[in-house]
């Protein structure tokens, strides 16, 4: 009997195990793979290339409301994953920020870059961190912006001249060209000591080079995206590279050789512009990291993209806002004249007594962020939003769609700046809620300078003139509508008449 009890229980045991074992197994296995993003349907060879129109950051904030703030895309064979929430922000930037610390890289932009001998490409490690201490120590430190202060008021000051010329005929300004005009000149005389008061100046020729830059950038290169393509030149990207850099290498180098010779002679003055800075720094045995002739000039076409077309852009978007909100602009003009006064221009040691001022441009960036989306790349496997994340992945965090997401903002498609007096909110990376210039270690580094500009800017024009929509003057209203491009441009270029309130040539003089 015994015996007979021994058989039935081992009987038992080998038909529990057959059946069992396999499905523990299973769910062991299942509770060990890794749990990845969700992602929508993908076409192949395209991959999810088809969702992306009529542009990136609106597609990924609309499959944000889908497939939730963390999510997997395939562009062409490259795998992303779109990031759109605070919460993974703060673990992006913050809590996880050792493993995204690296941009994600094309060709054109490797070529135009020298390599990623510049700030903004360079892989992080030493010679990045050389770079930064450069840039925050030397370049863009208080001292050396302070310096150069009488650069940014002359050329603010040329531009407030161009537009009473144009009040006092009653003609219309497209502001996009001459935004980008002053901008461009206060990025060359800050950088290299030129203007571009000529038609065939050196400033004039890099404002075209950076033009052509972004547009190249904004194109969609399937060389970079499909594997089989990767040696095909099919759209004449790498063709367009070449020729733009060429263009820039022969300027600075001509630009270059001029400085050195001064240098010689001992022609320039005690304010030094920042390409004096790089050279003396070449040339300091001490440095731990020797800069070479292709380090300068990848940094200085660095600040030149990143510096020149943001402000702009972001100048023009707030004018457009204010433009169309005339009761926003009534109440700025009032704080202006009651800190300021009539009889001077603002200055940019009045920016921290104008609040509201502050305000109009936060809420002008949240509304148009000057970079919509920002790009880092996974260095080793890690957890973001509580999915696996592989290593060389790339990142894309859309500041975009956070600045306008109704969990986080109450009306969010209001342009209301008085959100930012009812609640204190920093621009440089601690609120992840706004992010538009970065967070951590890899935000922008022109912060300071970029803001500065597009108070005073926006500031000035305000404070001498009112704004008349259109050609003619006609107009209501502008319309809001994006273009393309990696700083979000206008799709229609502002176009206003200025007319005079107070006369900005006899405040200036």
């Amino acid at each position: 009997m015994a015996d007979v009890q021994g058989y039935f229980i081992l009987f038992l045991i080998s038909v529990i195990s057959t059946i069992l074992l396999p499905v523990l197994f299973k769910l062991s296995r299942a509770k060990s793979k890794p749990r990845i993003p969700p992602s929508p349907f993908a076409l192949p060879i395209l991959g999810h290339l088809h969702l992306l129109s009529p542009s990136p950051h609106r597609a990924f904030h609309k499959l944000s409301l889908q497939y939730g703030p963390v999510f997997r895309i395939l562009l062409g064979s490259k795998p992303c994953v779109v990031v759109g929430s605070p919460e993974t922000a703060k673990e992006l930037f913050k809590t996880y920020e050792n493993v995204f610390l690296d941009r994600p890289h094309n060709s054109s932009m490797d070529y135009l870059a020298y390599g990623g001998r510049g700030f903004i490409f360079a892989p992080y490690g030493s010679y990045w961190k050389f770079l930064k201490k450069i840039v925050m120590s030397e370049l863009l430190n208080a001292k050396t912006l302070d310096s150069l202060l009488p650069v940014r008021r002359d050329e603010i000051h040329r531009f407030l001249r161009y537009l009473s010329e144009k009040a006092k005929v009653g003609k219309s300004v497209e502001l996009e060209g001459e935004l980008m005009k002053m901008t461009s000149n206060i990025m060359s005389r800050m950088l290299m000591s030129n203007t571009c008061t000529d038609e065939e100046d050196d400033a004039g020729d890099i404002r075209k080079i950076v033009t052509d830059i972004n547009e190249l950038i904004v194109t969609f290169n399937l060389s970079d995206h499909i594997c089989f393509l990767k040696n095909l030149d099919l759209q004449g990207i790498g063709k367009k590279s070449k020729h733009i850099r060429g263009r820039f290498d022969a300027l600075i180098e001509k630009i270059m050789k001029k400085h050195e010779e001064a240098r010689k002679k001992n022609e320039k003055g005690e304010v030094k512009d920042l390409l004096d800075l790089l050279l003396d720094i070449s040339e300091d045995e001490r440095m731990e990291i020797k800069l070479t002739r292709e380090n300068i000039k990848a940094f200085i076409l660095d600040i030149i993209a990143a510096g020149t077309d943001t402000s702009a852009i972001t100048t023009e978007w707030a004018l457009a806002e204010l433009v169309n909100h005339p009761n926003i602009m009534k109440k700025a003009v009032e704080e202006i004249e009651k800190v300021v006064g009539k009889d001077r221009l603002l200055q940019e040691s009045d920016i921290p007594n104008l609040p509201y001022l502050q305000a109009i441009v936060k809420e002008s960036l949240r509304l148009h962020p000057a970079a919509p989306v920002i790009l880092r790349l996974s260095t080793e496997d890690c957890t973001l939003g509580g999915y696996h994340i592989p290593a060389k992945t790339s990142i894309l965090f859309n500041v975009w769609g956070v600045g306008r997401d109704p969990s986080y903002w109450e009306n969010p498609l209001e342009f209301r700046p008085e959100r930012f007096e009812e609640k204190q909110f920093d621009l440089r990376g601690q609120q992840f809620q706004l992010l538009p210039f970065g967070s951590g270690r890899r935000m922008c580094p022109g912060i300071s300078l970029g803001l500065m500009l597009v108070h005073v800017t926006l500031g000035c024009m305000i404070q001498c003139f009112d704004w008349k929509a259109g050609k003619d003057g006609n107009l209501t209203s502008v319309d809001m509508e994006e273009g393309m491009g990696i700083t979000i441009p206008r799709a229609n270029p502002l176009v206003c008449v200025p007319v005079t309130r107070l006369d900005p040539i006899a405040m200036s003089i």
